[in-house]
């Protein structure tokens, strides 16, 4: 990439290419955006952000589109705007009702986007709202609030059309409570617990409805290697097969032969380290190394099903470099 960056978005758009937005890294926050072309190889700058961000989400839209939404840069944001990939420019939208970063954005199947937690300017900080966007419209309306307030979790849209939110932090404590954001009703419920806190870690729907919970931190800061397995039938975790390395911050990548890897993060050290997950033996296996060790990095599924692993943050500051991981 031309500029280095962490704590970035990568979004696949549907000609293929894919698109970076904004991060961090020692020259400050970012509002640049960039194209990869996986048909020859190359970067591009494509129109920059209207906001600088980092710690946004970047949602790709029926219609093609791609939303940004919220993040920080001198200033919790509550802008949010669109890009459009046949034109390469920036459209401002509606903007959030409350100023976040840290959040989750996730696509429901009505093709409205649904924005949970994350930190702001509340009293404590760490948010329980919930919003909803619609592209029809480009408008938010507040929708049913999370039971517990929390940042840094995970948010995955079930088979069945609800979502499912994991962990995250609140009060700087990992926590293990999860809940069920059901689109019909607008309303949260709690279920079952992780039998682990988790703050940075992933969450990755598997072909079998499941949801692969791995890694994180605990409520004692201790990395972990375990994983865990959320079945929406009976709303309960299991443990499954733990990691060879413990990690954080990392990033989990559903193949399309329904493996899981696991790529990066933080643990003894910044991790070159990557990881296989086989859902029909719950075990791990090692895989190639990456050529540099990185974490609050990004990882794409190509069309071509290669994984693109972008930028994050090594020791000093945060890379350009980008990696191609090949079947």
């Amino acid at each position: 990439m031309k500029y280095a960056r962490c704590y970035h978005t990568a979004s696949v758009l549907k000609n293929g290419k894919v698109l970076v937005t904004g991060g961090i890294n020692n020259d400050g926050v970012l509002n640049s955006a960039e194209l990869y072309d996986q048909a020859t190889g190359t970067w591009t700058i494509t129109a920059s952000m209207n906001d600088a961000r980092h710690m946004h989400t970047a949602s790709l839209l029926r219609n093609g589109r791609v939303l940004v939404t919220g993040g920080s840069s001198n200033r919790f944001l509550n802008s949010a705007e669109l890009f459009d990939p046949s034109t390469e420019t920036w459209i401002i939208t509606g903007s959030l009702n409350e100023a976040r970063e840290s959040h989750t954005a996730s696509i429901l199947k009505n093709g409205k986007v649904l924005v949970t937690g994350g930190f702001g300017n509340g009293i404590s900080g760490i948010l329980n709202s919930s919003e909803l966007y619609d592209p029809s419209t480009e408008t938010w309306t507040i929708t049913g609030s999370i039971n517990q307030a929390r940042q840094m979790h995970t948010a995955s849209v079930l088979k069945n059309g609800k979502v499912l939110v994991t962990g995250g932090a609140a009060d700087e404590e990992a926590m293990n409570s999860t809940e069920l954001y059901d689109p019909s009703t607008g309303i949260w419920t709690f279920t079952g617990s992780m039998n682990y806190t988790r703050n940075g870690h992933t969450a990755s729907l598997l072909i079998n409805g499941k949801v692969l919970v791995i890694g994180g931190f605990d409520r004692k800061a201790r990395f972990e290697r375990s994983a865990e397995l959320y079945d929406p039938s009976t709303a309960k975790w299991t443990t499954t097969g733990s990691m060879s390395y413990p990690r954080f911050y990392h990033a989990a990548s559903m193949l399309k032969n329904g493996k899981v890897l696991v790529t990066g993060g933080n643990g003894s050290g910044y991790l070159d380290r990557t990881e296989l997950y086989d859902p029909s033996t719950a075990n791990w296996t090692n895989t190639a190394r990456m050529n540099y060790g990185r974490y609050w990095h990004t990882a794409s599924i190509l069309t071509n099903g290669k994984v693109l692993v972008t930028g994050g943050y090594n020791y000093n500051d945060a890379q350009n470099s980008t990696e191609l991981y090949n079947l």
